[in-house]
């Protein structure tokens, strides 16, 4: 039996994602072609992301069968394993047949045969017991609670439940509570709406009828007005994504750059621009008389931003390879400056799960460090009267809260914008039913919660200059 493209590219994404530290979702875009089925492309994504998330609890299941735990293995044979473990205990309607017989295939595809037998030993054991039992993610962590010890700190047993790192969920329960923390567990491991931006409402019923056409099924926004939900199908693949009506974008991602309530005629730097979702709707806001300056410091990335910048026909940009951490090399003040700054992602573990397993505590601080020198920077390219966003996709407080406090203790020339202010800025972009008091806290700041708002958690505070 001749192993199915679902599983080799699964594999494959896989592979690539531990050995070389990229990212499963830009993996994946580039392997499931349009020759690839969309069965089969959907089947891949599921793996691939479900292994992921589930990573830990796939692994306590398996080391109670294995001499060394699975994480000791060679790559290949550990990734075969949870692979098949994945499909037996989360995928209801996948055949255990398969699923066993083409994880040990995998293993032989990778120049592994010796360890053929074990692979199939063990998930032919795991088969037999998930045989009894329906295959989810409710049962499977049902099956894990009855063999945790009953004295296991609470830390730890939210953590294998849960599929996550112990440190991370200690901290999370210290921020935030068990309750919430919980919820924020829970919805990392449920996949992530697919959200998309519209860039023309005014042609809305032209282009849902477009992607209706191409099979796609369209929901309104669950936060903003001028986004939608998109299921069935690959937005990306459509017509209405070629020719730059659409792109593909977490609905709190798109909030960030409306909190800069960008005029025509506004001169706007973009500090961490790449690959540019943020700054086409600040290029569309500042108009032709406005002045948009868009840098990063890699130069790759910048060429992603030009080709976005291409499919959506804006040419308006000024693009600029800089380090945003060093003094700029401006000679002139902006009315609007984005820090979007690189972050730890905890606020995008459903959408990057990988990030759970790579990041480290000590990563933090070095982060904030950089995030200080960049919002550092910026406040002194920002002209009076002008307005400043820094934003993350991060949950966590050295990145966030602590950034501002300490950046505001030494620059006395910005402020917080007041409250009312902030939310009469958001309030129109707003879905019906979405109250922005509830996005906006005591200090002017935006959040959003992936348990509360269904969106990447994002932080955001908005500064301007008397």
């Amino acid at each position: 039996m001749a192993i199915s493209p679902a599983r080799t590219i699964a594999f494959d994404v896989l592979h690539r994602v531990e050995a070389e530290g990229a990212y499963a979702s830009d993996v994946l875009h580039a392997e499931l072609g349009p020759r690839i089925a969309a069965d089969n492309a959907a089947l891949a994504t599921e793996i691939t992301f479900g292994v992921l998330r589930w990573r830990r609890l796939l692994d306590f299941l398996l080391d109670r069968e294995l001499k060394k735990p699975v994480a000791k293995l060679d790559l290949p044979v550990a990734l075969a394993l949870r692979i098949g473990m994945y499909q037996l205990r989360f995928l209801e309607r996948v055949p255990s047949r398969a699923a066993v017989h083409e994880s040990v295939e995998l293993v032989k595809r990778a120049r592994k045969s010796s360890a053929a037998s074990l692979v199939n030993a063990v998930l032919r054991k795991a088969s037999a017991e998930s045989a009894r039992e329906s295959s989810s993610a409710i049962v499977a962590a049902q099956i894990v609670e009855r063999l945790l010890p009953p004295a296991l700190p609470l830390a730890e047993r939210l953590a294998i439940l849960h599929s996550h790192p112990t440190w991370l969920v200690e901290r999370w329960l210290k921020i935030f509570g068990e309750p919430k923390t919980a919820a924020l567990l829970e919805a990392n491991n449920r996949a992530p709406h697919l959200s998309c931006a519209l860039h023309d409402p005014a042609r809305r019923e032209e282009i849902f009828a477009v992607l209706h056409r191409a099979g796609l099924r369209v929901e309104p926004g669950r936060l903003l007005n001028t986004a939608f939900v998109a299921g069935g199908g690959s937005p990306a693949r459509t017509p209405a994504f070629r020719e730059g009506l659409i792109s593909v974008q977490d609905e709190a991602s798109q909030a960030i750059p409306l909190l800069l309530g960008v005029q025509p005629g506004d001169r706007v730097l973009d500090l961490c621009a790449a690959p540019g979702g943020k700054t086409a709707p600040l290029i569309r806001a500042a108009g032709p008389r406005g002045n948009v300056v868009a840098a990063d410091h890699h130069a790759h990335r910048l060429r992603a931003m030009r080709n976005q910048f291409e499919r959506l026909a804006l040419m308006g940009a000024q693009i600029v390879e800089l380090d945003a951490s060093r003094e700029l090399p401006f000679g002139r003040q902006f009315d609007r400056i984005l820090v979007d700054a690189p972050c730890s992602g905890t606020g995008t573990l459903a959408r990057h799960p990988e990030i759970r397993w790579r990041l480290r505590p000590e990563q933090l601080s070095e982060l904030r460090a950089l995030q200080i020198a960049m919002l550092s920077s910026a406040i002194e390219q920002l002209a009076p009267k002008g307005r400043l966003v820094y934003s993350t996709c991060s949950l966590e407080p050295e990145e966030n809260e602590q950034v501002i406090a300490a950046v505001m203790d030494s620059a006395s020339s910005v402020r917080r914008v007041a409250r009312a202010e902030a939310v009469r800025t958001i309030a129109p972009h707003l879905a019906p039913k979405v109250d922005a008091d509830t996005l906006i806290d005591s200090e002017s700041q935006f959040h959003t919660s992936p348990a509360e708002n269904h969106t990447d958690g994002f932080f955001a505070a908005i500064l301007e200059k008397p």
